[in-house]
């Protein structure tokens, strides 16, 4: 596993979860998918993703997308 699936496996993760939330209790729960969207997009400009950093921080082998 490398940090480029891991980034992908997590951000659907949080934004499944989120629908799900938003479906079963509130639809305020549709921001936390407008924030790993915007996350996701930023991250195309700028290189910067905060859970890569976190994962290469905790020794997961880097891919060749966050390298």
């Amino acid at each position: 596993m490398n940090i480029d699936k891991l980034v992908f496996r997590v951000a659907g993760g949080f934004i499944l979860i989120s629908l799900l939330l938003a479906w079963l209790f509130s639809y305020y729960w549709l921001w936390v998918t407008v924030f790993v969207g915007a996350n996701m997009v930023q991250s195309t400009f700028t290189g910067f993703c905060p859970s890569a950093k976190l994962f290469k921080y905790l020794g997961v082998k880097p891919g060749q997308l966050f390298d």
